[in-house]
């Protein structure tokens, strides 16, 4: 195997730090931290708005509000402030603000330092630890202990009530209905190799209904670690997972991310030739990598640039470049 052969195969991180996460916010929502300020797990970060709407209050002549800054409806009794809102924009002279009946505390799952606090848009939080990147992560942040579960596909009635509090690692994939039993049943998140399209809008439909309850659920994450299509997970990620087994995790949203804070904890390098096949017939399966072997011709007539890949079972495969990766 050239050295300069295997530079040709995309390169994927297997673990990334450090980690900023953002933690969205809408428009009367109210950030409870400022930059520079280090937070502990479970540190309130920020109250959201369930059912936010615009109104147009008295503003004093004496008040010059900018978009983003607080507004309290002035108190009839006390010393305490009324409700409060947040300034959006001005309209004719009269400024609209932002402000709900019922707001719910977002808080940390994770150590960090508080790097950016924007109004109406968002928090940014650098983790104490490092991370596993996905391609999409459906929910909100949520922490739990990490639990593995089965090789291929998780089935609702494969759960069960000691997983609560857990977030669980599928092999392949998991369907919609499976997904809302896990959070009823009060698991923390799932992390799953693939999950189809139908399977994401049904559980985002699912998100949306229960976001409308007045009684909520903890919050409950899916992490996608490559995409749509059925495949097991990569080697590399299997022996991390494994090694963060019964530790305390977190799933972020912003970038799709499962965080660990073990500074402790040995990765072993994967094999530098190791690669997995990232689509195609063989998508999934993993070999070493043996050489470039220049154009190829496959299916559709297409000709391109291909690599010979050694697989476990003996047998050879001509595979195109870009549908090959490595981790590093």
């Amino acid at each position: 195997m050239s050295a300069l052969d295997l530079q040709l195969v995309p390169a994927r991180r297997l673990v990334v730090s450090p980690v900023d996460a953002t933690f969205a916010l809408a428009p009367g929502d109210r950030p409870m931290v400022s930059p520079g300020d280090s937070i502990v797990v479970g540190a309130p970060i920020a109250e959201r708005l369930r059912d936010p709407r615009l109104e147009e209050p008295d503003v004093p002549a004496t008040i010059e509000p900018s978009p983003g800054t607080r507004w309290f409806e002035p108190s009839r009794r006390g010393d305490e402030p009324g409700p409060g809102g947040e300034y959006v924009f001005s309209w004719h002279g009269r400024w609209r603000v932002a402000m709900g009946d019922i707001a719910d505390l977002v808080e940390s799952p994770f150590a960090g330092i508080v790097r950016e606090v924007h109004a109406g848009t968002g928090i940014t939080i650098r983790a104490a630890g490092r991370g596993i990147r996905g391609v999409v992560a459906l929910g909100g942040p949520t922490r739990g202990r990490l639990q593995p579960g089965v090789d291929g596909e998780l089935r609702s009635g494969g759960l069960d009530v000691g997983s609560a509090g857990t977030i669980l690692v599928v092999g392949s994939r998991v369907d919609a209905e499976t997904l809302t039993r896990a959070r009823a049943m009060g698991v923390g998140g799932i992390v799953v190799a693939g999950l189809s399209s139908k399977e994401r809008r049904d559980f985002l439909a699912s998100e949306a209904r229960q976001r409308a309850a007045l009684h909520r659920l903890p919050s409950f994450a899916v992490l996608v670690l490559d995409g749509a299509v059925r495949r097991p997970l990569a080697g590399a990620v299997q022996a991390v997972l494994a090694a963060l087994a019964g530790h305390e995790v977190a799933i972020v949203t912003d970038p799709p991310m499962l965080v660990f804070d073990m500074p402790n904890l040995v990765i072993p390098d994967p094999p530098p030739d190791l690669v997995r096949i990232r689509a195609g017939s063989l998508a999934g399966r993993e070999g070493r990598f043996v050489e470039a072997i220049g154009p190829r011709r496959f299916a559709g007539g297409v000709h391109l640039e291909a690599g010979l890949v050694h697989l476990p079972d003996g047998t050879t495969a001509a595979v195109p470049l870009g549908d090959l990766e490595r981790f590093v």
